[in-house]
């Protein structure tokens, strides 16, 4: 089955990483046409928007998207493209899987679980205003049709990936009507799943879980703002965002990204390691029905991680970025 894929390769090291796994991806044979487009600064300067319309129509006429990291502004200059994308094509779920590689120093190497992400509402929206000079007041949203879908996504992955358990982390204790219909939406959904584990936990209890007994989780279920603090804390466990993928689903597509920085600092000289955007990929030719691909490029991944003998700099090796995603491709045969 033929593919077309738009591509945003992003800035900084985006272009580097990108490149590098369209040459695993395209190794595999599977038909893919890539429809490559630009966001960020770079955008703006060649289109005077950050988010041009010819990209938003790409993804939803292509219902995918591979996506480079972007350099965001802080405190000043354009907002989030990744917040602008999520919006603008309602991308209500933020998968991020975290499991340990093998032969990478990591706090704990047998982790492996799944954080949800609900990423459409909530403090993170940044729907935010001056009150009076010194005073400024965010506005935290939480919908019942919001909380009901992310909760169904969460409980349907672990139906089809055969995970056991799903955990809602909230802070319905001080946030009773908020975070409380959150937790009332994902009590009933949960009702739906008998063969799923539910459960819930405060927000701060949970991190203080994560550090001692991760083991103890599944697939976690989060709102906005704590899904964003939580999925780096877990990547943390496992040996940082430049191992971990993500991706952005919604009915009218899904982006699937690499969730570390652009890292500037580095940009250009070819030594940024792949791993994140090449496991982001390999979740998008699962969702895109071409599983036997993702198993060859991840089998290959791991034998590489395995091995030992190319590593690129962050993780500990000499390799450049290019001998990395070279080393992939022997070992897939």
């Amino acid at each position: 089955m033929a593919h077309t894929i738009t591509l945003i390769p992003g800035d900084g090291i985006g272009p580097e990483v990108s490149s590098a796994v369209v040459r695993i991806i395209e190794t595999t044979g599977v038909d893919i046409r890539w429809e490559t487009h630009y966001a960020g600064a770079q955008a703006l300067e060649k289109f005077g928007s950050t988010l041009p319309e010819e990209l938003l129509e790409s993804i939803k006429r292509n219902r995918v998207a591979l996506k480079g990291p972007i350099t965001t502004p802080v405190g000043k200059g354009f907002t989030s493209v990744n917040v602008g994308l999520r919006k603008a094509l309602d991308l209500y779920a933020n998968l991020r899987p975290v499991r340990a590689l093998p032969n990478i120093p990591a706090r704990y190497p047998e982790l492996d679980l799944v954080v949800v992400r609900e990423n459409t509402e909530d403090l993170y929206a940044g729907i935010e205003h001056v009150v009076v000079p010194g005073v400024v007041e965010s506005i935290k949203v939480i919908t019942e049709k919001a909380s009901t879908r992310i909760a169904r996504y969460a409980f349907e992955f672990a139906r089809r990936e055969g995970r056991k358990k799903v955990t809602a982390v909230h802070k319905a204790n001080i946030m009773k009507l908020s975070d409380g219909l959150f937790l009332e939406c994902f009590r009933k959904v949960a009702a739906d799943y008998p063969e799923v584990e539910a459960e819930d936990k405060i927000v701060d209890n949970a991190c203080m879980q994560l550090v001692m007994r991760p083991e103890q989780f599944d697939i976690m279920l989060l709102e906005n703002l704590y899904g964003d603090i939580v999925s780096d804390l877990c990547a943390g466990l496992i040996g940082g965002l430049g191992l971990v993928p993500g991706a952005n689903i919604g009915e009218l597509g899904a982006v699937f990204e690499a969730v570390h920085g652009s890292a500037p600092d580095i940009a250009g000289q070819g030594i940024a390691n792949p791993t994140a955007l090449l496991q982001s990929a390999i979740l998008m030719l699962r969702h895109l029905g071409e599983r036997e691909a993702a198993e060859r490029i991840e089998k290959a991944m791991l034998k590489v991680y395995t091995d030992g003998q190319v590593r690129t700099r962050d993780v500990g090796g000499t390799s450049h970025t290019d001998e990395f995603a070279q080393a992939v491709i022997n070992a897939m045969g």
